[in-house]
């Protein structure tokens, strides 16, 4: 009778699993191969040939313009998670621990902004950081001169990046405090310890796992980002995203195209799998055994 039911069990697993694993093997794993294979080929006249050799690999790594941009976009990003974990961990331990009957609203109020879409989210900060914005207004209203080096630079894209990811940082972190049991630090408290040494050394590596997360949710995106650089970085913002998306659109080179997406997903990929390293799974509640 067990063996029978352990392959009924195995059996159901099977059968609910299978529509995701499809989806995932159709749209995500094929769309892949078919980029890495392509990377391998020529364009010309918007039209692919299979005539397989690396010269688009060796424009890439060769080319400086190509490195600078995804050098770019590669401390953009690492720039932009850090500052969204840096704002984010106050909000989610506040959201985490005070926001009472409250938390699932707080959260819900994150999603707000995207209930319309990037493009005008990024035209809304255009409003607020541009020559004539809201805050250039503010300033002049009160006799001083208006700041005109913030918008079209990658201090305006990388707001803009931090003002579109931040809640996906926030989230991450909160999900994983709210497992947490906070009465450590009141333990902690009584033990002598102050409130920085008690985060450091409780809170701070028991949640390490819901900020590697969140880092890696807010890292992504950042890097391949190509319309807040376009919208916010002007002509010299250029990301190494926004110069992918034009060799899928105004020049139609997609096999040089899917060898820049090969590269964007090798660096994504090295950067999740550093991050992964530094989790300790069993310190944040993993066992690996069954419940």
């Amino acid at each position: 009778m067990t063996g029978k039911r352990r392959l009924k069990e195995h059996t159901r697993f099977l059968l609910m699993a299978l529509p995701g694993a499809l989806f995932i093997f159709v749209f995500l794993l094929l769309p892949i191969l078919s980029i890495i294979v392509f990377s391998f080929w020529r364009t010309e006249v918007y039209e692919l040939y299979a005539d397989w050799n690396l010269d688009n690999y060796r424009v890439l790594l060769t080319e400086p313009t190509y490195m600078i941009f995804l050098w770019r976009s590669f401390t953009t990003a690492v720039v932009v998670a850090f500052t969204c974990l840096v704002f984010g961990w106050p909000i989610a331990y506040f959201i985490a621990r005070y926001g009472g009957r409250y938390r699932l609203l707080m959260i819900l109020a994150l999603a707000a902004p995207f209930f319309t879409g990037i493009i005008l989210r990024v035209s809304a900060l255009q409003g607020i950081m541009g020559p004539v914005g809201a805050f250039n207004m503010v300033l002049m209203t009160f006799g001083m001169q208006p700041i005109e080096i913030i918008m079209f630079s990658r201090v305006a894209t990388g707001i803009g990046l931090v003002y579109l990811y931040m809640p996906f940082m926030v989230t991450a972190i909160y999900l994983s405090l709210l497992n947490f049991d906070f009465e450590l630090l009141e333990v902690a408290k009584i033990n002598g310890a102050r409130p920085w040494r008690a985060f450091i050394e409780i809170t701070w590596p028991l949640n390490w796992m819901g900020t590697a997360i969140g880092l890696i949710l807010v890292f992504v995106p950042s890097m391949a980002a190509s319309v807040t650089p376009i919208f916010l970085g002007g002509p010299n913002g250029a990301s190494f995203g926004s110069v992918l998306g034009k060799q899928f659109g105004e020049t139609g080179t997609w096999a040089f195209g899917s060898a820049m997406g090969v590269i964007l997903f090798a660096v994504s990929s090295l950067v999740i799998y550093l991050v992964w390293l530094s989790v300790d799974l069993q310190r944040s509640g993993f066992t690996g055994k069954e419940a």
